[in-house]
């Protein structure tokens, strides 16, 4: 398939045209992206992000939110006693769902991965407390030394105590019935 004629030359610069204006007129006004979705849900694309905000009842810029008192910088500011106009909020919702949504405790995340229990399940099992045997186990692929393999044991039972416990405990027959 042949070439489209005049691609291959190089474009002139036109110095007579105005960038700035083909860009500003180029752009759209989109809400930013935002991870919560209770803003998400409450956002009027219609509105700048300032006014969005002060209806919602959050802080555009928290520098003014929550002003550093000039007696803490040293220096004494004598005020009249006037307040500045209070913003009216409009949609209280968004701060109440956020509040009640930071004040759901927290799932804990930490687990420690199958093979690694695995592994410290079969090394108890096999040698029991003898760190040094553990090491020259033919199971211990990484080379671990006495006080890594210490280190991933005392891990899982920090991690499930309860489970650590009743696997100490299933094991202690066994020994019984071999002796």
């Amino acid at each position: 398939m042949p070439k489209a004629k005049g691609k291959g030359r190089r474009q002139k610069y036109s110095y007579n045209l105005n960038r700035k204006r083909l860009y500003r007129s180029a752009r759209r006004r989109v809400a930013p992206r935002i991870a919560c979705s209770h803003i998400r849900h409450a956002w009027d694309p219609t509105k700048s992000v300032a006014q969005n905000l002060a209806e919602m009842g959050l802080a555009e810029d928290p520098n003014k939110a929550v002003p550093i008192p000039k007696k803490l910088l040293g220096m004494e500011v004598e005020s009249d006693g006037r307040e500045k106009g209070k913003k009216i909020v409009r949609k209280p919702y968004v701060v109440n769902e956020m509040e009640y949504e930071a004040s759901l405790p927290e799932k804990k995340s930490n687990t420690l991965s199958r093979d690694l229990i695995d592994y410290v399940r079969y090394m108890i099992q096999n040698h029991g407390e003898n760190y040094k045997e553990m090491a020259q186990d033919e199971k211990n692929y990484y080379q671990d030394t006495p006080k890594q393999i210490k280190r991933k044991i005392n891990v899982y039972k920090n991690f499930y105590p309860e489970e650590y416990k009743d696997f100490i405990a299933s094991l202690k027959p066994e020994k019984m019935d071999v002796q």
